[in-house]
């Protein structure tokens, strides 16, 4: 469970985004308990239609999630994927041609209306649709052949938490399910999420470092790429520290010179493939003086700056994404309320957001 304050819990700043962050062990264990057969029959279903290409659709948050899964995809199944640009459906008004093609759509409230229009013209298009949403009876859901519930229950704070992991989860029994394939490892999740939880405490001192941070960049390869992304959304959204997430790939082409002997700088290192190619990047920016942390395996965190380490042995590097953003999602929380921001209400932000 995640720590918390002395402050009563009706005044304490994101009281709402703790809470849904401490839930995310027992939605993890829900999805494999409840939620997998259902998962395993869609994925059963749609693997009988034998597309040939999937298209990913989703903004956001959900957005860092589709990607998760173009990943597995492209790793684990060898599908050709891509992320799809809705405008050009439901702004320019194009009619391609998706025959044989998957279009999964991720949501976490789906309910937003460019999501449904263009699952809506995919559907129209010859595509066979899947929705993943955090809501059986949104619009999404209705227009969509086939439903993934992520079951992770209502989320009420705007910096989507639960429904994060829960999303990720979700895929990657899907993708197994494709092609029949092993999930046994995944039963480790709950309690691995859980003991990272209990490490707020090591957070709250990482965050720190960041109180006064004008702005901060996050880097990864492979796997860790959808959570570079992410945990930058999420310091973004909630502290307002423009946060710049690139692969390491790409931020050796040309961003690397913006990174300085003060400049904070977070990678976060799966262990597996994704780590061993990000390897001359953390070299780099070793070689430049940045304040360099790093999120994943205990041998990477001792030659950094600072950083967190994960518990990756035994977890395969597919799976670690579900585990890497939980610390950063409690460094966004705990840097925002060390700068005395309330992360519960952050400016501007709509739960749902309409846009074509």
């Amino acid at each position: 469970m995640t720590d918390t304050t002395t402050a009563p819990q009706s005044e304490q700043p994101g009281r709402i985004m703790s809470r849904e962050m401490a839930e995310q062990p027992e939605v993890l264990r829900r999805i494999l308990e409840a939620g997998a057969p259902k998962i395993r029959e869609a994925a059963r279903l749609v693997a009988a239609k034998k597309p040939r290409f999937v298209l990913l659709t989703a903004r956001g948050t959900s957005d860092h999630a589709a990607l998760y899964a173009k990943y597995l995809l492209e790793v684990r199944l060898g599908v050709p994927c891509g992320l799809s640009s809705m405008s050009t459906i439901t702004a320019y008004g194009a009619k391609p041609d998706l025959r044989d093609v998957l279009v999964i759509t991720v949501s976490q409230s789906g309910g937003s209306p460019d999501l449904v229009a263009s699952t809506r013209a995919a559907r129209d298009a010859g595509a066979l649709t899947l929705s993943v949403t955090n809501n059986p009876d949104s619009p999404l859901a209705a227009v969509s052949e086939h439903h993934i519930d992520v079951l992770a229950g209502p989320e009420k704070a705007l910096p989507a938490t639960k429904t994060y992991t829960a999303s990720l989860l979700a895929l990657h029994l899907f993708v197994e399910g494709l092609h029949d394939g092993d999930v046994a490892a995944a039963a480790a999740l709950p309690e691995l999420a859980a003991q990272l939880l209990d490490r707020q405490p090591e957070i709250r001192t990482l965050a720190a470092r960041y109180r006064f941070a004008e702005r901060m960049v996050i880097t990864s390869r492979g796997y860790g790429l959808p959570t570079a992304k992410e945990a930058a959304l999420k310091l973004m959204e909630t502290s307002y520290i423009p946060a710049l997430a690139y692969s390491g790939a790409d931020l050796l082409h040309g961003p690397l010179a913006m990174v300085d002997n003060i400049s904070p700088v977070i990678a976060v290192v799966p262990d597996g493939k994704g780590g061993e190619v990000l390897q001359p990047v953390l070299d780099r920016l070793r070689g430049r003086g940045a304040d360099l942390v790093v999120v994943g395996p205990k041998a990477q965190v001792e030659q950094a700056s600072a950083g967190f380490a994960l518990p990756t042995d035994g977890v395969p590097e597919e799976l670690q994404p579900i585990l890497e953003i939980i610390p950063l999602q409690l460094l966004a929380y705990e840097v925002t309320i060390a700068r005395g921001q309330d992360p519960d209400a952050p400016r501007a932000l709509a739960k749902v957001t309409e846009t074509r």
